[in-house]
């Protein structure tokens, strides 16, 4: 990842994300990630079967790297992880919801400018006035 991507102000979205997901080595659906606290969504992820079982029986929120092709245990190498309160389905049976208590500095890999990992990554809002700008929310 760029730095311009995660720090930059200009919109970037990536339109192509669902279709790079598809391409991997592995079926996934779709987990928000929210702060069971203060309903703030700290994360959207991926999980198969496999990372799915794992959050159940270690209580650790995991993941699928769509990116890595591999098992993503949330701060196994930061420390920044996440304790699972509960996990919900929708209606449909093709997303999930993981209710969490997170546990360290934050979720996300990017640091703001205290160089504390940031609580979320929703870290920036569209600017209403100018839609091809980002404006940080709080850091």
């Amino acid at each position: 990842m760029s730095l311009d991507l995660e720090e930059g102000s200009e919109l970037q979205l990536d339109f192509t994300k669902l279709e790079k997901v598809a391409k991997t080595e592995s079926d996934v659906v779709p987990v928000v990630v929210q702060n069971a606290d203060n309903g703030e969504v700290l994360i959207l992820a991926y999980a198969n079967e496999k990372a799915l079982q794992y959050t159940l029986e270690s209580g650790m929120a995991t993941f699928w790297s769509t990116s890595r092709n591999e098992l993503w245990i949330k701060g196994k190498t930061s420390g920044d992880w996440l304790k699972i309160v509960e996990v919900r389905v929708n209606c449909e049976q093709n997303s999930l919801l993981y209710r969490v208590i997170p546990q360290g500095a934050g979720s996300c890999h990017t640091k703001g400018k205290d160089g504390k990992a940031r609580s979320g990554c929703y870290y920036r809002k569209i600017d209403a006035e100018n839609e091809n700008q980002l404006v940080f929310c709080k850091d």
